[in-house]
């Protein structure tokens, strides 16, 4: 089956004008930049195909079992890394400390380069694979880029990737050890954007920009559709995200209108946005009810540190259509969520991550989120892509001496933490 006879157009989220899908674009010819593109879906012929039946009777875990609902050719997709179906784990321990009807962490880090980012990234790397090109090219915090760089080694596909000079580590090693041509950039993400940008459109790289090229988005919705799927199509009330450049959280909402669309849900989960204090522009701009606007990208969690947003009207329309709202964490709410994760569920979570739950937290606490709500929180990438800040969270390990004495009385001491 090829796919694309489900998709039915282009829409620019700006000015509204539609394009046919078949047109070679990312963006919206009279917008530019500005006019980021949604991909539209005839839901009367995917109705046909695409009922309950269809999710019991499909083997495929992955992403691949939401065919209908994705603008790819299903040729391409046989070759990819197994992108998706991460697990959806009950909360018991947080559900109570928290008093909520029921609590559900999605752990994105058990995709194949530990985050959600996988999600896009294939969709990127088979539309290179459409369109006959073999170099992608992206600016990333350091998710997307290793992402973009397994999924592309994978389909003997090359990469080229920007990143800001805060980049972690953890994420740069992988995506050298994936093969790509890394260009570490002397500049905060808006600068490595910058100059992805100006390279992509000077040897006419494919583009996985997820702000930019809209079939990437489709990718990351996936994660909203298996959150339904893996409840029995009984949605939570809210589902808590965190946010960068909006595609994450403009993906989730676009996955739970599909499914209301369809008439599988009946209703379309509250999306609570999570920001960092430190770099807030959608918060700031949510609730102050104008345009975003530049602001600093002071935090530890450098997966969301994006202080200019390229899909703003994506990110503000997924929280205002689900009637649901933004709020900001400090980086130390940051930190201690990592460790109350971590040992409460059993999930090492990155900073960007952890602020899922720390924002789930501070909507409790004000109740955003009450007593009879039931959450889904999405843990966006592991925690061993950043541990040089887990460590500052909890400790580098002691030393003990290899004998027995040492042992007893340190135990008896009673220290039950590391030093």
């Amino acid at each position: 089956m090829n796919n694309l006879n489900f998709t039915s157009q282009y829409r620019c989220t700006k000015c509204h004008q539609t394009y046919s899908i078949n047109e070679d674009i990312l963006v919206c010819p009279n917008c530019l930049d500005e006019g980021i593109l949604d991909i539209e879906y005839d839901y009367r012929k995917i109705k046909k195909v695409m009922d309950k039946n269809y999710f019991s009777n499909n083997h495929e875990l992955s992403i691949w079992r939401y065919l209908p609902l994705l603008p790819v050719d299903e040729k391409y997709t046989k070759d990819t890394l197994r992108v998706g179906w991460t697990p959806l784990y009950r909360s018991h321990n947080l559900k109570k400390k928290y008093n909520v009807k029921a609590l559900y962490f999605k752990d994105e880090g058990l995709n194949p380069t530990q985050s959600l980012k996988d999600r896009a990234s294939v969709i990127a790397c088979v539309k290179a694979l459409e369109k006959n090109q073999e170099i992608i090219s992206c600016s990333s915090t350091g998710n997307a880029a290793s992402s973009l760089a397994g999924n592309a080694s994978k389909l003997g596909l090359k990469t080229v990737i920007f990143v800001p000079k805060r980049a972690p580590i953890g994420k740069l090693t992988q995506l050298m050890v994936f093969g790509s041509k890394l260009i570490k950039v002397d500049g905060d993400y808006k600068a490595a954007y910058n100059l992805s940008k100006s390279a992509i459109d000077h040897y006419g790289w494919y583009n996985r920009n997820a702000a930019i090229n809209p079939n990437l988005v489709e990718g990351k919705k996936t994660v909203a559709l298996e959150i339904a799927e893996q409840l029995n199509f009984k949605v939570p009330d809210w589902v808590v995200t965190s946010v960068g450049d909006g595609c994450t959280i403009a993906g989730v909402y676009k996955g739970f209108y599909d499914l209301y669309k369809l008439e599988l849900i009946d209703k379309i989960p509250k999306l609570l946005g999570v920001q960092s204090e430190g770099c807030s522009p959608f918060y700031d701009a949510f609730h102050e009810d104008r345009p975003l606007e530049e602001t600093d990208e002071n935090t530890i969690a450098d997966s969301i540190a994006v202080g200019i947003p390229r899909n703003p009207i994506k990110g503000i329309q997924a929280v205002k259509k689900s009637k649901g709202t933004y709020v900001k964490v400090s980086d130390k709410e940051i930190m201690d969520s990592m460790k109350i994760l971590g040992e409460n569920e059993g999930i090492f979570a990155e900073p960007a991550a952890a602020a899922c739950l720390a924002g789930f937290i501070n909507a409790r606490k004000e109740n955003i989120i009450n007593k009879d709500n039931s959450v889904a929180v999405i843990i966006t990438g592991n925690g061993l892509k950043d541990t040089k800040n887990a460590l500052k969270v909890i400790g580098e390990p002691i030393l003990l001496d290899a004998n027995l004495k040492d042992l007893i009385q340190y135990i008896e001491r009673g220290e039950d933490k590391n030093e």
